[in-house]
């Protein structure tokens, strides 16, 4: 890191007199800060929302040079979509959890300010690849030769190789568009989760033994891990709110609209991606 041409200036986002220097004389801010996991359910909205406000102020107070602000927002801001179809960036936004209500805050907070400067608003669904401890604990469970899922559960969503979210990051920074625009990133494929499973299987070359649960034990098993974070202080990737989103069972996005203005074409499906992902994770002893 040190050979690169990067200055570094330490802040938080919920402090904006830290972010003054940070945002003087940039062309382009990616705000890509975000609570994904927290103790406390407070944390999502202080992180996520008020965080997102104090970045977007500190910009307009230094604004003189900024071509665009590009927040990364998420799915979840929108919610599941509720019909057999593919969630648009016009519907309605549902969200069911604490993290999907607090990056929805953040993007009406940000929406608040878009006549005051170039925004773009980017909601990339599940996102995985090297470095993502989000998956990390399926495939961990599938190197030990168990695929957990759940029973009577037939649940579809959308998935984002890192790489693809970083074009699309790339194109909103350097296509002209109207401020406060929101598009929706994915691989542009539709997966039911049992399906994810066998993919990320067949990436670790494993032959895993199913291992189904009822969905009645949901609840439970997120109420003891919120406990559990609370007597540890550590933030658990299970939670009641994370327990919502799991019994959605459509979390498919549409994509037309990043291909249609944004020139967006994701280049990496499920397969590879998952190769690449469980690649590094054996490289860098994750697994």
């Amino acid at each position: 890191m040190k050979d690169l041409p990067v200055e570094f200036v330490v802040g938080d986002c919920r402090d904006q007199q830290s972010l003054r220097q940070a945002v003087q004389d940039v062309d382009l801010v990616f705000h890509l800060a975000g609570a994904t996991m927290a103790v406390k359910e407070q944390t999502f909205f202080e992180v996520n929302g008020l965080g997102t406000q104090n970045l977007v102020q500190a910009c307009i107070e230094n604004k003189t040079r900024l071509k665009k602000f590009i927040y990364l927002s998420s799915q979840a801001a929108a919610g599941p979509c509720l019909s057999d179809g593919k969630k648009q960036e016009s519907d309605p936004c549902e969200p069911v959890s604490p993290y999907g209500k607090s990056k929805l805050l953040g993007e009406q907070l940000a929406l608040s300010q878009a006549h005051e400067l170039p925004l773009l608003i980017l909601r990339p669904c599940a996102v995985y690849g090297p470095r993502d401890k989000g998956f990390l604990t399926v495939f961990k469970c599938l190197s030990k030769n168990i695929k957990p899922c759940l029973a009577d559960h037939d649940q579809y969503i959308s998935m984002c190789y890192v790489e693809d979210l970083v074009r699309a990051m790339l194109l909103a920074a350097g296509t002209p568009t109207e401020s406060g625009e929101i598009f929706f990133v994915s691989d542009g494929h539709d997966y039911r989760m049992e399906e994810i499973g066998d993919i990320f299987e067949q990436a670790l070359e494993k032959r895993a033994l199913k291992l189904r649960l009822p969905q009645q034990l949901l609840p439970g098993v997120g109420f003891i891990a919120e406990c559990f974070a609370k007597v540890t202080g550590k933030p658990s990737i299970m939670s009641r709110g994370k327990v919502r989103e799991i019994r959605c069972k459509n979390w498919l996005c549409d994509i037309t609209k990043a291909r249609v203005i944004l020139g967006f074409e994701p280049r990496i499906a499920l397969a590879r991606g998952s190769a690449l992902t469980a690649a590094w994770y054996r490289k860098e002893n994750w697994l």
